[in-house]
């Protein structure tokens, strides 16, 4: 796992395998950024023209790499594009996170890199956002999941084992502090990931709550496990029916921490957590099914935010509940046409075996909002519908206006793309049912994420601010690496949930 430091020493006076700078998409040329400037400086002037050779245009995600040939201290440049400057001449956060990671994936081999991406020569507004994002990006582009390969990769394709990051003052004591929170955050999104990321063989209900007890007791966090007998005596229905078609059975993880000082607000956070979703009986197509591994992502995401809390010491009471089950059809398995009694003693008629997210989720939201948080978050892989509306990268936001609203602006500050969507109240009746509470699944479809929102709404106890933040998109990549993003599991919203808690603790009532 690479280490991060930062530096505020001559850049000629230093060594390293490479260096990162940013630059900007002008009109005619590229930009460079003051980082950039600072290299040029050093290689006598001759980075411009070097750029203009290897055709680099300063778009976002493009990485030049140039060698200076004995010119400086570092054998390489990585001229990585942050796209075109905002009317200030600044860039986004966000652009510098995934330039960092961009640039840091394709300097594999180098064992430490100086990233030069926010440096500036006297602090001004932002510089410490924009540190964190350098920080961010590069050790989260650094990511490799390499638990089950049988040979040690090769040097020249390990990633860099320590980050320099260039700073104009690196004794300012909000450093030391940023410097904890992003190595936190890293090891968060990594321990994520490789749950994610782990096969479904290997990653059941009894070993991913294992897991999740090891990192919580590590943590200092009090764990509770409930297996198949205690959720039966505690009325887990929901958990139960979908856990019954596997032979290796449910569980429900409870993480309960509580801070040294006066905790000033409780805050309940639940994650769905399906080891390996086949659809039940109502078995999804084939193609793509091994992604499926990834639907236990929301509850990844909550075990290691519960962890992360605990390491920085915030003064916050807070509680996860997180259901755990594995979903295959056999003759056991729960059916369409079945009805459920949930924790709370409303019942639900199943039309769909494949939407057993809600199911299992129905009853941990009841569970947490029996302790009386302040507010409750869930998130979870939870619709497709999500993947069609928002695509493979935005996560879908729905709940109380107020707490849906702090998720947003947080999701912002954390370049976790998310939206805010309604919960038109029409979309309930389709989850009317003629023999229970309501059904699970609505059968016309439309507005798939919206009607899943609704469902998970009629657990939440009165009174309760609550948010649903559905990641069936971003949670797991598909496709190639992008900016600081993996293929397979990506670690949202662990960034979101972290700067929302912070904003929630810094508005609570004092008192």
């Amino acid at each position: 796992m690479p280490t991060l430091h930062v530096i505020d020493k001559a850049l000629a006076s230093l060594t390293a395998d490479a260096i990162i700078v940013g630059i900007g998409k002008g009109k005619t040329r590229p930009l460079l950024t003051p980082g950039a400037q600072a290299v040029d400086d050093v290689l006598d002037g001759k980075l411009p023209e070097a750029l203009k050779v290897l055709s680099a245009s300063g778009s976002e995600g493009e990485v030049t790499r140039i060698a200076t040939l004995g010119a400086g201290p570092f054998p390489v440049v990585a001229a990585v594009g942050l796209g075109a400057p905002d009317e200030g001449g600044r860039y986004s956060a966000e652009s510098i996170r995934r330039a960092a990671g961009s640039a840091v994936r394709t300097l594999r081999g180098r064992r430490n890199v100086l990233n030069a991406l926010a440096y500036e020569a006297d602090a001004t507004e932002g510089s410490l956002d924009r540190i964190r994002a350098a920080g961010e990006g590069a050790l989260l582009g650094s990511y490799r999941y390499l638990a089950y390969k049988s040979k040690t990769p090769p040097a020249r394709d390990t990633p860099a084992q320590r980050v320099d990051l260039l700073v104009a003052n690196a004794k300012d004591p909000a450093l030391k502090a940023e410097l904890r929170r992003i190595q936190a955050v890293f090891t968060a999104v990594t321990f994520t990931r490789d749950l994610v990321n782990a096969p479904p063989n290997d990653l059941y209900p009894a070993e991913f709550a294992r897991r999740a007890e090891v990192a919580g007791k590590a943590a200092g966090l009090r764990i509770e496990i409930l297996n198949e007998k205690a959720l039966a005596k505690g009325r887990y229905g929901g958990v139960l029916a979908v856990g019954s078609g596997s032979d290796r059975k449910p569980r429900l993880v409870r993480m309960h921490y509580k801070p040294t000082v006066r905790a000033i607000c409780k805050i309940a956070i639940v994650g769905k957590g399906i080891t390996f979703d086949s659809g039940g009986i109502s078995i999804k197509p084939a193609a793509k099914m091994d992604e499926m591994k990834s639907d236990m992502a929301g509850a990844a995401a909550m075990v290691a935010t519960a962890c992360l809390i605990a390491e920085l010491g915030l003064p916050v009471e807070l509680i996860a509940t997180i259901p755990m089950a594995e979903n295959l059809p056999s003759g056991t398995a729960y059916r369409p046409a079945d009805v459920i009694t949930f924790r709370n003693g409303k019942t639900a008629e199943i039309t769909n075996t494949d939407a057993e997210g809600r199911v299992v989720l129905a009853d941990a939201i009841a569970r947490a909002c029996e302790d009386a948080p302040d507010w409750l978050i869930e998130t979870s892989t939870l619709t497709g519908a999500a993947r069609i509306a928002l695509g493979a990268r935005t996560a879908g936001v729905m709940g109380s206006d107020d707490l849906r609203g702090r998720v947003i602006a947080a999701s912002e500050r954390s370049g976790e793309a998310m939206w805010a969507m309604p919960m038109p109240p029409e979309l309930r009746k389709g989850l009317n049912s003629s023999v229970a509470d309501l059904i699970n699944a609505n059968t016309d479809r439309l507005g798939g994420m919206l009607v899943g929102g609704h469902f998970l709404s009629e657990f939440v106890s009165e009174g309760t601010e609550w948010a649903h933040i559905d990641i069936a998109g971003p949670a797991f990549n598909s496709g190639s690496a992008w900016g600081y993003n993996p293929k397979g599991g990506t670690g949202v919203p662990i960034r979101t949930l972290l700067a929302t808690i912070e904003d929630l603790i810094t508005d609570a009532p004092v008192g």
